[in-house]
């Protein structure tokens, strides 16, 4: 008989996991929902992630004979792995339901969104109501579940969240399963994209064989969608699942040659920009294209060498305006700000350019690189005359831990782009 041992997120308890349990009973397996130190009953302010990783470890340890499968859900993943080193021999899957597997040596407070410990040493305190937002999407959520979370939240130990997580350098000597909820995040044709870029990390979990399932719900599907969960864990625990597929078979979509046919034309390199000078006279109007991501650090071929974007460089070039392509630091979610400055000196230096009208230019941004659009969409100066996008991403993912603040969502910003064209 499987027997599941289910380990909850953050401020929560092994109550968290009703629904998905009775279903599985139902089912015919036997569950084990994990309450954790000082997450359910007495407070516990000194409990740390080894206190948890024992917590899961020891329910093991009381489970009889038959197969384990291990489900962790946002923090609840870095115990339930913890154990599953402690307990390697008894594990036959594990679970990461809308969570990364972290690796050696991660903390869940560097690896989860929303995620913030406070300075003076005391626990996280539970969300408002409306926060729990900052740790993945409650879309589907009913408000009375919503209601019963909060109600049942307890404060979280400051050093479960900051204590590194020793993995004995195995993460994947059990089968593996991820769960992906695309209210909140990526999708698993998203994840295959980037294996296709070269993602190491992921094009690891591909060399692995590690199953996917997708939820069309929000970070709590064991509240919002129990039934579809409770069956996607069912399956995993038959080894069910989409697999991914390793990197180097047939050509990736962003390598594919560009749609038109155009002659070559000479483009000119400075550090992270290209230039594509048109054949015309005099200053001329510029087109800066901005790549999507996050693109991987570290691949090859850089966005600006993508076939496409060389295409479009050349393309406008013929067309007499002058082309640029930047390679900016979009490599993870996190890297927004650093990447809108990316953009902003590439801008600067396109303007700059004497072969270059500075009141004539416009910005064209692609797919992830579209929240990169806002600022330019919030307060437009004088000389942007156009914003394009291109299958664009118009606000940030829930999962995405970039909070509800206005910057990097041009869906909302467009209100201040008056009369700009876009």
């Amino acid at each position: 008989m499987t027997a599941f041992v289910l380990v909850a997120d953050m401020h929560t308890g092994g109550w968290v996991w009703d629904e998905v349990c009775a279903r599985l009973r139902r089912a015919g397996a036997e569950t084990y929902p994990v309450t954790l130190t000082g997450m359910g009953g007495e407070p516990a302010a000194d409990a740390d992630l080894d206190t948890h990783v024992a917590d899961v470890a020891g329910l093991i340890d009381e489970v009889g004979d038959g197969e384990v499968v291990l489900v962790g859900h946002g923090y609840g993943v870095f115990p339930a792995l913890g154990a599953a080193v402690r307990c390697a021999g008894r594990i036959a899957r594990v679970v990461y339901v809308d969570t990364p597997p972290p690796e050696d040596g991660a903390t869940a407070a560097g690896l989860l969104p929303g995620v913030c410990v406070p300075g003076n040493g005391g626990p996280v305190p539970v969300p408002a109501p409306e926060g729990w937002r900052r740790y993945g999407s409650t879309v589907g959520v009913p408000d009375e579940l919503l209601a019963r979370l909060n109600r049942l939240a307890a404060a979280q130990p400051p050093a479960t969240l900051t204590r590194p997580l020793s993995l004995a350098g195995a993460p994947w000597k059990a089968p593996a399963t991820g769960v992906l909820c695309t209210a909140n995040g990526a999708g698993i044709a998203t994840v295959q994209a980037l294996v296709d870029m070269g993602d190491p990390r992921l094009g690891s979990l591909a060399e692995a064989g590690v199953e996917f399932f997708e939820l069309d719900t929000g970070h709590w599907p064991m509240l919002s969608a129990p039934g579809e969960l409770a069956e996607v864990l069912l399956r995993a625990a038959r080894g069910e699942g989409h697999r991914l597929t390793p990197p180097g078979g047939e050509r990736p979509p962003h390598l594919r040659p560009f749609l038109l046919d155009v002659p070559e034309r000479p483009r000119e390199r400075t550090g992270r920009l290209d230039l594509y000078p048109p054949d015309a006279e005099g200053p001329r109007p510029a087109v800066l294209f901005v790549h999507g991501g996050p693109v991987p650090e570290g691949v090859g071929p850089t966005p600006r060498n993508w076939p496409a974007f060389v295409g479009y460089g050349r393309y406008v070039a013929s067309l007499g305006a002058v082309a640029a392509t930047v390679d900016h630091g979009l490599h993870d979610v996190a890297d927004y700000a650093g990447a809108a400055d990316d953009v902003a000196a590439a801008v600067e230096r396109v303007r700059a350019d004497p072969r270059v009208d500075g009141d004539r230019i416009a910005l064209w941004f692609f797919s992830g690189g579209g929240l990169l659009a806002a600022d330019w969409l919030a307060a437009p100066p004088h000389w942007l005359r156009c914003v394009a996008a291109t299958y664009p991403v118009l606000a940030p993912m829930p999962g995405w831990g970039m909070g509800d603040g206005p910057r990097f969502r041009p869906a909302e910003a467009v209100r201040g782009a008056g009369r700009l064209p876009v």
